[in-house]
């Protein structure tokens, strides 16, 4: 069980990730903004996602990069667990990196096929047609496709089917914690000391 001083302590971390994240937030909402083109242009971009920089990139902006990639406070990845891709017309969500469908980015889903891919950041709309052509589905892959990658292919295929791209509807971000109103500190926030004071509760009753 944490002492007051240590759970003083938790607070103030899942309070610095909360602000952390907004930034996090902004990254996928705001990417025509001025200060993203900034850093775009600084740190360069990869899989719709700012790159981290290595030691080129401050002590700042090296935390976010982490608290994106699951590391601080609460749950590993918290943070992308509680955002989603909402398929409008398809252009700009990513069909491997972004989580559009189901509970992972499809190139964790079917790994092998993503690393054969020569597309790897295409988007949902132009990989549908380039899926759904009759020529020139070789062209997408670096070498022949054996029989169980075929099958693969097949299976994202389905994916794409039992989505129907609006061409009106542009493509947009879900925060689950409030689907309505987007990011807030507060919300983030409240779920993270949720977490801990759960994680208090079941260290009591394991001891």
């Amino acid at each position: 069980m944490y002492s007051k001083g240590e759970r003083g302590v938790k607070r103030v971390g899942a309070f610095n990730s909360s602000l952390l994240s907004k930034w996090c937030w902004r990254m996928l909402v705001d990417k025509e903004g001025l200060w993203y083109r900034v850093l775009k242009a600084r740190y360069g971009e990869e899989g719709g996602r700012l790159k981290e920089g290595g030691r080129a990139g401050s002590a700042s902006w090296r935390s976010i990069c982490s608290l994106r990639e699951g590391v601080g406070e609460g749950i590993a990845n918290w943070f992308n667990i509680n955002t989603r891709r909402v398929v409008g017309d398809g252009r700009r969500t990513l069909f491997w990196h972004d989580i559009w469908v189901g509970e992972v980015p499809l190139k964790f889903k079917f790994l092998h096929i993503f690393d054969l891919s020569i597309h790897k950041e295409c988007s949902v709309e132009k990989m549908r047609r380039m899926l759904g052509a009759v020529d020139g589905r070789e062209r997408l892959w670096r070498r022949r496709l054996l029989a169980w990658e075929e099958e693969s292919v097949q299976e994202c295929s389905m994916l794409l089917l039992n989505i129907v791209l609006q061409d009106t509807v542009e493509d947009t971000w879900r925060w689950c914690l409030d689907p309505i109103h987007g990011y807030s500190v507060r919300g983030a926030y409240r779920f993270l000391t949720t977490l801990d004071d759960l994680a208090d509760r079941s260290q009591v009753i394991d001891a």
